[in-house]
């Protein structure tokens, strides 16, 4: 009779750095890399590229996925105002818990400037199954000095 595995974080401990666990963005040659592209070798990196892509997506971009994504770009030119705030806040839980339910939303913290047409989102969250992983992604939409929307992202840990 097999005995089942009931470790309740089993998928976060990626102890195993040969195998990659998703492909990392931008899509790039590697010189020397496990593959053709760069990939990311835990969970957690794998999760962090999901959000910022999931951020940086508009609807309607994906063929055959026309819901997926934000539209987070267009609100740039909006009036900055605790509803447009609350607005943002409120498509990042809804698309989460469609795209990414796997991963529990503890904090969003967002932060406009009008001077300069930039949105900065800083999302605080937990794998499910590992409630102990704490982590942090931020991402910032600004005019891109050529009038085009654009968005840089960094990541954050504790």
């Amino acid at each position: 009779m097999p005995i089942p595995n009931n470790k309740t974080n089993q998928f976060i401990n990626d102890k195993d750095t040969r195998v990659s666990v998703g492909i990392d963005f931008p899509l790039g040659l590697v010189p020397g890399g496990d593959g053709y592209f760069a990939t990311t070798k835990t969970t957690i990196e794998s999760v962090k590229t999901n959000i910022k892509l999931l951020l940086q997506t508009n609807q309607g971009d994906r063929l055959f996925q026309p819901n997926l994504g934000m539209n987070l770009k267009q609100l740039l030119f909006e009036q900055a105002s605790d509803e447009t705030n609350i607005q943002i806040e409120n498509n990042i839980v809804d698309v989460f818990e469609l795209w990414l339910p796997f991963v529990q939303l503890q904090n969003i913290n967002i932060d406009r400037r009008d001077d300069v047409n930039q949105i900065n989102i800083n999302i605080e969250f937990n794998i499910s199954r590992a409630p102990n992983s704490l982590d942090s992604v931020q991402v910032t939409f600004d005019n891109g000095g050529d009038g085009a929307p654009s968005s840089t992202t960094s990541d954050g840990a504790y």
